[in-house]
């Protein structure tokens, strides 16, 4: 989809009790409305911070540094040069290259994924910001500049199942609202598969963390016993579980051999020991994963240099930093905000 003017203009919906809606002029650069090829209710709404989707940390610098003024100066200088791509960019093109096929196969499909860009800078630097997306044909549907320290107030009106930022305030506070959400870190990107490969990690990210919490108060032979006496009751689910089952329903609409999307489990559990219980709750779940990988503490990295995912999510820097030495784009769960 080409980025039009009118497109490229939004007004974020404050609903009061009078139901108003704050709609700025184009030449205010703000807001939150709908495209009208996507159904905002079937959708999978991912929101996406500018500096998650671009490289921004030279800006983000000079704002600390410098100031507003200064970074807004810069920014309405250089507006009509694209920004570099950043860490979440792959993962973005790769869901925008995963509709395309949707529709190729049913052009009234409306489970798509549904991107917006939200960025804590005011409406007067955002048209770089813009201009950068349309650069590299990106469908982004909705742009939100929020000039405010929390810009995450918007996401469920906005009915978001997935928030990637580079900033851990931003991701904090979208859990706290209840929304999946990561921290994506700043990083050198190998280039992916064309097809879109998401890999969790299991427990705090795709399950809860009630083993986790066991195994680090009372050692690994209790958090096993735990695992044994809860064998045939599901996991609890972890604060990336329903982003995990819209993409499981979404691969169900491919064939096996076939599909543009992979999923996969990659947990530090043992296969011996307490695999069974995982899968089971997958199976209790529905969701159906490409592969899984049980490592029993083993490092993630060398097995992610061989998927090249377009995004990995887990809550333990090591992992985090495994994954950044092999290039693969990391982005962290907090377990503690």
């Amino acid at each position: 989809m080409q980025i039009t003017q009118h497109a490229q203009i939004l007004s974020c919906n404050h609903n009061n009790e009078g139901r108003n809606e704050l709609r700025l002029s184009i030449g205010l650069l703000s807001g939150c409305t709908y495209s009208p090829e996507k159904d905002t209710n079937r959708a999978i709404v991912i929101a996406v911070s500018s500096r998650a989707i671009f490289d921004l940390e030279e800006e983000h610098r000079l704002f600390l540094e410098k100031g507003t003024e200064e970074f807004e100066n810069h920014q309405r200088a250089n507006e009509n040069e694209p920004l570099k791509e950043g860490t979440a960019f792959n993962f973005i093109k790769a869901a925008q290259m995963v509709n395309e096929k949707l529709l190729e196969k049913n052009p009234q499909e409306k489970l798509l994924f549904d991107v917006i860009l939200v960025s804590n800078n005011s409406p007067q630097s955002g048209s770089r910001i813009i201009n950068s997306a349309k650069h590299y044909g990106l469908d982004i549907t909705r742009f939100c500049f929020v000039n405010e320290e929390d810009s995450t107030k918007y996401l469920n009106s906005n009915n978001v199942k997935l928030f990637l930022s580079a900033d851990k305030t931003d991701v904090c506070n979208a859990l706290k609202r209840g929304i999946p959400a990561a921290m994506v870190f700043k990083q050198e990107v190998l280039a992916p598969s064309d097809q879109l490969r998401v890999v969790f990690d299991g427990d705090a990210v795709l399950f809860s963390d009630e083993t986790e919490r066991i195994f680090r108060e009372k050692g690994l032979s209790e958090a096993v016993n735990y695992e044994k006496l809860q064998e045939s009751v599901p996991i609890g689910e972890g604060p990336l579980k329903e982003f995990a089952m819209l993409l499981g329903e979404l691969r169900k609409k491919f064939s096996l051999d076939n599909s543009p999307l992979c999923i996969y489990l990659m947990t530090s559990r043992s296969n011996r020991d307490m695999s069974a219980r995982a899968i089971r709750t997958l199976r209790v779940w529905g969701l159906e994963v490409d592969e899984a990988f049980f490592l029993d503490g083993a490092p993630k990295g060398p097995i992610l240099s061989q998927i090249q995912p377009h995004i990995f999510f887990d809550d333990g820097m090591h992992h985090i930093w495994g994954a950044q030495g092999v290039g693969t784009p990391a982005a962290l769960v907090p377990s503690s905000c």
